[in-house]
């Protein structure tokens, strides 16, 4: 008589929990009459800067990542303000970054980890990024972020207005075909070692219909057709190399794009290895790119900025009554009042189409 049949699966799982249905969150918390409005309008915006019929700079400014929802809408309340002032050179959409790419290990964001202490609740961190979103947006506030995990948009991107693929995950194939799927223009960064050519293969890719096993709004698995998403743009963020902004590298990368048959617009990362990850270098970053813009580089067409309520970086401490307030957890930013400088001088180096600062 043959032996029980040995288990050869799940041998490393230690444990299954059911996940709410996208469907579900959203009758939870559902997209407001307002924020519908600044989705759609900001898309159309944003897609209108992309293809040339509309003359502003793109600036996606905001924190490295979310790690307080109260916080981030406070930041969101005075960028509200910001974005007024400089509406007729600069449009501007606010960073909300939920989930954060590891090289090796550390807290992954608000929606892996948002009690901050590796419980990974991931249900209550789906539920607070949807939330806050719903609450920015209805400010008028269009809002980017980070497209990682290839399930996490169907419990969020009706409320995303801008994405981006990050340099880690630019080379791949899932997240290729995830983005040829998605609602929003889609930025591709190059990858951590400087190359911009798999950035460009991806745009290549995503542009084109894709089929990919995924899930549906009701959690259902199933296999995705996608039409492809033709409003992709090159992000810049430097690399091991170094930087990679200055003119003969945005303008190789423009001749790049073309070759490809893609959209030659190229947007800034201003922080990164741009920066050499040095959060005060991000204005010599934004001023080069300034100069390009006016003297005639057309393939700039915006920029990246890391900006919080206060400047620098903290680590998690033990106790977490201890957090800074309004202070990153991850990458080092600058303070609002920086940002709000900055911004309002790039205005009006604009306005006066003057490259001298």
């Amino acid at each position: 008589m043959a032996g029980p049949i040995e288990k050869t699966s799940d041998l490393r799982i230690a444990s299954v929990e059911a996940l709410t249905p996208p469907s579900r969150l959203i009758e939870e918390i559902p997209i407001t009459a307002q924020s519908v409005a600044t989705v759609v309008e900001s898309r159309g915006v944003i897609q209108d800067i992309l293809t040339g019929r509309d003359r502003r700079l793109l600036g996606v400014v905001g924190p490295c990542s979310i790690h307080d929802p109260e916080l981030g809408l406070e930041y969101a309340r005075h960028f509200a303000e910001l974005r007024k002032e400089v509406e007729q050179e600069i449009y501007l959409v606010m960073r909300v970054y939920f989930e954060k790419p590891r090289t090796k290990l550390g807290w992954r964001g608000l929606i892996l980890d948002p009690h901050l202490n590796g419980s990974y609740d991931i249900q209550t961190g789906l539920r607070l990024a949807r939330k806050l979103l719903v609450d920015i947006t209805s400010l008028g506030i269009p809002t980017g972020s980070e497209m990682l995990d290839p399930i996490v948009p169907q419990y969020i991107d009706d409320l995303l207005s801008w994405g981006a693929i990050g340099a880690r995950t630019t080379e791949s194939q899932t997240h290729r075909e995830m983005a040829s799927g998605l609602s929003m223009p889609i930025g591709f960064k190059n990858g951590t070692d400087g190359n911009i050519e798999t950035a460009v293969n991806a745009m290549a890719s995503s542009c084109k219909p894709h089929r990919f096993i995924g899930i549906d709004i009701h959690g259902n698995t199933c296999v995705l057709a996608t039409r492809g998403n033709e409003l992709s743009h090159l992000i810049l963020r430097g690399g091991n190399q170094g930087p990679n902004y200055y003119r003969e590298q945005v303008e190789r990368s423009g001749q790049l794009l073309r070759q490809a048959g893609l959209l030659d617009r190229v947007m800034v990362d201003c922080s990164h290895a741009n920066s050499g990850k040095d959060h005060t270098r991000q204005r010599l970053v934004l001023e080069d790119i300034l100069r390009q813009r006016l003297s005639g580089v057309h393939e700039i067409t915006g920029f990246m900025l890391e900006s919080n309520i206060h400047e620098g970086r903290q680590a998690i401490p033990e106790n977490l009554d201890q957090l800074k307030h309004g202070v990153s957890i991850t990458d080092a930013c600058i303070s609002l009042d920086e940002t709000r400088q900055l911004l309002l001088s790039a205005r009006d180096l604009l306005a006066s189409g003057s490259t001298g600062f």
